[in-house]
């Protein structure tokens, strides 16, 4: 489990970059091994895990960012003193016909499934599967993860995939402070009660801009609905705006909880949600998680909570280490800033040292790293030169 977390926290994204660091003696002295496991070895150890082990280590993840938040500033990791919980789904496009699980998406690509679960900016849950609904997961995570919430106010967010009538009623009971869901798929029903709404009903026309840049003219109003064969009735704010040429109107939806009767408010502080969709391409793109590494879809889960873990990592350093100025850095920039930094073994009084080039704005930090964490005896790290 070191060597993968050793090798993410570095860039590393594949077996075989795990396997490279046995090439860097330097590594391999700070981490007081004589050899790193190979490729073979690495795969044949994510095989041998089961449910029981991937479900101990999402465990794990979830005491251990509980730990980090205890101990962070606030303001670093809570919107406006408020924390954040988010679901989303994405794919993971694999190539070749022997990958366990993997299955024909909605975009017509054989790809798996990863669902995943965010408590500010920690990734606490994560699924990986087959294609099919793209919430599934989100029920079970709830409950697991409710102590992170449970003494302090909280919103959650997540997209149209978790609009199912169960999935909501699961998400209201979860015990947020507040909460909203994009709700676009079927929207014909509310689509009727909105059109039968009589003009008071609606706010005055604001200017909206969207993500993509127009500008457009939305009322706002909210309704009650329930879906057929369910007896949980939701609150949804809804938008209506047409363009100049166009004679009827358009209609946007996001559910949410009762307590809430501005519908402005909720589609204003629902539209904050692709801040939080950005964590999702940081953890994808900044630890290159894009390709799967085994044909086990076991092995494959446990990669990729090994990951997860990794990211939690580098994301606590950030919190609980860094100055101000460095809290809004992304994984790369945390990569290229703490952890490809160029050094050299030297033999120095009969010690082997490590000689680092840090900037010095950076002295204080690594010597607070260096006091805390290395034992007397081991690799010193150089005092300053000049």
């Amino acid at each position: 489990m070191a060597q993968f977390l050793y090798s993410f926290c570095s860039g590393g994204a594949s077996l075989a970059d795990a396997e490279r660091l046995n090439d860097e003696p330097l590594v391999r002295q700070l981490a007081r091994v004589e050899k790193f496991a190979d490729q073979t070895q690495l795969g044949e150890w994510l095989r041998k895990q089961s449910d029981a082990s991937i479900a101990a280590l999402w465990r794990l993840i979830a005491e251990f960012v509980q730990w980090v938040i205890a101990r962070a500033e606030p303001a670093r990791w809570t919107y406006a003193g408020r924390a954040e919980a988010f679901f989303d789904d994405t794919p993971i496009e694999v190539f070749g016909p022997s990958f366990e699980g993997a299955k024909i998406n909605y975009n017509g690509h054989l790809a798996l499934s990863w669902q995943t679960f965010w408590f500010g900016p920690f990734l606490v849950g994560g699924e990986l599967g087959s294609p099919g609904d793209v919430s599934g997961a989100l029920p079970q995570m709830l409950q697991p993860h409710r102590p992170l919430w449970r003494d302090r106010d909280c919103d959650f967010l997540a997209d149209s995939g978790s609009s199912s009538s169960e999935q909501l009623q699961a998400i209201d009971q979860a015990g947020f402070t507040h909460w909203s869901v994009s709700y676009n798929k079927w929207t014909t029903g509310p689509e009727r009660t909105a059109a039968a709404l009589p003009e008071r009903a609606w706010s005055p026309a604001t200017e909206t801009r969207w993500r993509h840049g127009a500008e457009v003219a939305e009322q706002h109003a909210g309704l009650r609905h329930t879906v057929a064969e369910s007896d949980f009735t939701m609150t949804l704010a809804v938008a209506r705006w047409k363009q100049d040429d166009e004679l009827f109107w358009r209609y946007a939806f996001v559910a949410h909880d009762g307590r809430r009767t501005d519908p402005a408010a909720v589609m204003a502080r629902h539209r904050l949600k692709g801040g939080k969709e950005q964590l999702f391409k940081e953890v994808l793109r900044g630890l290159d998680l894009h390709h799967p590494p085994c044909e086990s879809l076991t092995a494959n889960r446990m990669f990729y909570a090994l990951a997860a873990l990794a990211y939690n990592l580098m994301k606590a350093v950030q919190l609980l280490c860094l100055p101000d100025a460095c809290q809004s850095w992304t994984v790369p920039t945390l990569l290229k800033q703490m952890v490809r930094l160029p050094a050299t073994l030297v033999r120095h009084a009969r010690r082997l040292v490590a000689r680092v080039e840090v900037a010095a704005s950076w002295l204080d930090w690594w010597r607070h790293w260096e006091a805390r964490w290395w034992r007397a005896g081991a690799v010193a790290v150089a005092a300053p030169s000049g």
